[in-house]
């Protein structure tokens, strides 16, 4: 668990050499406008064996933490409902509420990058849901939506990749209806001082190599660790969350720490 003075305890932005703000790209500190081509660039290589490589670095819990996340949204089975899912390309969490939701539920799925909408729009079609879901290449900093337009809003393992986590909170906000739900899975810091010596030391040796082996990429992975450990505690994404303007924040860990769901209500 990092302590309150590590990189991992705020966004991490600041000031380059020549004065230009910047920012933290895996545990390298980079231009603060070059970090979203460099998080694109990483998921361009891993698209195609995204869900693939989540199965095998979570042992398959990623899919029961999806399924917890899309519990708390609970859409109506019998009333329209609108559900926003960002950075949520391949459709893993979209297909999921669409399948919990009735047959007026609608996603709109939106990623920056194109291939993993892609893999998104073709297992939508595969799975029956080509209808109820539309896919969207767009940035969770500048969402190109309707204001009070959605009544629950999603983003699981996408937060930490952007930017300018605050903008992408305060769009969330600002598209969501009065009375809509924000919620956010992510990675977390374990607690359990035992675990987290096992968890830091597979994520850091197996990961890559899990990468290298299957996907023929390490270096993506790599940044994907060291992304994590960037990210804030879940005490301090909690309140960056109030800050954006949301209520009753809360936040529920799961696997002892390994992940968090964060929700907010906007009342």
């Amino acid at each position: 668990m990092q302590d309150a003075q590590s990189p991992g305890s705020t966004q991490d932005t600041g000031a380059s050499q020549n004065g230009e703000a910047s920012t933290h790209f895996g545990y390298s500190q980079v231009p603060l406008g070059e970090k979203q081509g460099l998080v694109n660039d990483v998921f361009h290589k891993v698209a195609h064996r995204y869900d693939m490589m989540n199965d095998l670095m979570s042992g398959g819990l990623h899919r029961v933490w999806k399924d917890v996340l899309v519990g708390k949204v609970h859409p109506s089975r019998r009333a329209p409902f609108n559900h926003l899912d960002v950075a949520g390309g391949t459709g893993d969490v979209a297909i999921r509420v669409a399948r919990a939701g009735g047959p007026q539920t609608r996603v709109t799925v939106l990623d920056i990058n194109g291939d993993m909408l892609a893999v998104g729009r073709e297992r939508a079609e595969k799975k029956g849901f080509g209808e109820q879901l539309t896919f969207v290449e767009a940035n969770a900093e500048d969402l190109p939506l309707p204001s009070n337009e959605f009544d629950a809003y999603t983003i699981a393992f996408g937060i930490r990749n952007v930017p300018r986590i605050e903008k992408a909170l305060a769009e969330a906000y600002r598209t969501l209806k009065r009375g809509g739900r924000f919620l956010c899975l992510e990675f977390s810091h374990v607690e359990a001082p035992v675990l987290a010596k096992i968890y830091e030391t597979y994520s850091f040796s197996m990961i890559p190599l899990i990468g290298r082996l299957v996907a023929g990429e390490a270096e993506p992975y790599r940044y994907l660790v060291e992304s994590i450990r960037q990210f804030p505690s879940a005490e301090e994404f909690a309140a960056m969350i109030e800050r954006a303007g949301f209520q009753r924040v809360g936040f529920t860990r799961l696997t002892g720490g390994v992940v968090a769901i964060h929700s907010g209500w906007k009342l």
